[in-house]
């Protein structure tokens, strides 16, 4: 098992310098990893098996079984109730007469590849924010996160630091623009996800995680197991080929897909998390739209964020800088240490300060 999701420990390794939030992370490297390992999971046999095992008379096994995965299987829908051995073989396994409603499942083939096509899709807003934050609170943090600097050190990466700040204020609101589109984009993204795999299941998703908890509750006699419906362990298979004189003949063979066994999981496992993670990212925007159009917000959370006594010093610099000047001190304050970060806040009040008394007529 650990040779299975050794693989995707290295994407759980923190960054050194932080360029995002929790919510963000949520995305790019929990929600990846989830996907990755569960793709990896599904593809691994000797955990599982073979992923389709046939039964059939006169027809090779091992023919039987390559026909049915690449042709798909199917069960009947009105079938799906009943006591097993007695009314029916297995959940949506019978005989059916002519009018009954057959159900192809033809994903189970494709559900690996879909798995990592999401995990891409899910690190596509932290490419794009990678590429466009181009290293910078890196090379603003200057190794002023470490709790012990050499004084000269400091003060010399200090007035480098807010130097910067004072040639380049009111600069810096394209740069925050890009992140908050990214998070945006994230919130896009696991509501088009939800939509696709409901596409990708026959419409069955959207529903999946509540019929399987109304499920749980309902009485045995009278319930029908989603899971069944969506990822059957038992289907048929139906294989024609040329008898002795020329003539069609027709196979009906029963299949069992253990496979699906692990699938069923992982998609309730998905429709909990995916719905979780949109409720999160949704409330993210919530609170980035208030911290845009509502700048006492800022003021209170970059005074949170640098735990100074001095309001005025905080209002000085939150009346001074726009949205994006406002973004970077707080992404700064992550990074740096705190106690360094204060003196950082206090140098660039005084000059911000400074400067204003020496603009003044």
């Amino acid at each position: 098992m650990f040779d299975v999701f050794g693989s995707v420990k290295g994407l759980l390794k923190l960054d050194q310098v932080c360029i995002d939030n929790n919510i963000f992370r949520l995305h790019y490297k929990a929600t990846v990893v989830i996907l990755i390992a569960f793709s990896l999971l599904v593809t691994s046999r000797q955990y599982i098996g073979d992923p389709i095992d046939c039964i059939v008379d006169e027809i090779p096994l091992n023919v039987m079984d390559t026909y049915c995965w690449i042709y798909s299987t199917f069960t009947i829908p009105n079938r799906l109730t009943g006591i097993a051995g007695k009314d029916i073989a297995q959940p949506g396994v019978s005989s059916h007469v002519e009018g009954d409603e057959v159900k192809y499942h033809k994903y189970y083939q494709w559900v690996c590849f879909v798995l990592f096509f999401q995990a891409m899709l899910f690190y596509v807003p932290r490419y794009l924010w990678k590429t466009w934050e181009a290293g910078r609170i890196k090379m603003l943090v200057l190794d002023l996160n470490m709790p012990v600097v050499n004084d000269e050190c400091k003060d010399e990466r200090k007035k480098i630091l807010v130097d910067y700040f004072i040639e380049n204020i009111n600069s810096h609101n394209f740069y925050a623009i890009r992140f908050f589109i990214c998070e945006v984009l994230n919130f896009i993204n696991v509501l088009g996800q939800i939509y696709f795999m409901d596409f990708f299941l026959d419409g069955e998703f959207s529903t999946y995680g509540s019929d399987v908890v109304q499920f749980t509750e309902m009485e045995p006699e009278e319930r029908g197991d989603p899971m069944a419906r969506v990822f059957p362990k038992v289907t048929k298979c139906t294989f024609h080929k040329y008898g002795p004189s020329g003539s069609v003949q027709k196979f009906d063979g029963l299949c069992v897909l253990p496979l699906n066994i692990v699938n069923e999981k992982i998609y309730v496992f998905l429709w909990f998390w995916f719905i979780i993670l949109t409720i999160l990212t949704g409330a993210s925007l919530v609170y980035r739209f208030a911290v845009i159009f509502m700048p006492k917000i800022r003021l209170y959370l970059l005074r949170a964020r640098s735990r100074l006594s001095d309001i005025v010093d905080i209002e000085t610099i939150s009346s001074k800088c726009q949205l994006g000047d406002w973004f970077i001190l707080y992404q700064l304050g992550k990074n740096i240490d705190p106690l360094i970060y204060k003196e950082v806040l206090n140098d660039l009040s005084e000059r911000l300060q400074g400067k204003e008394m020496v603009e003044q007529p």
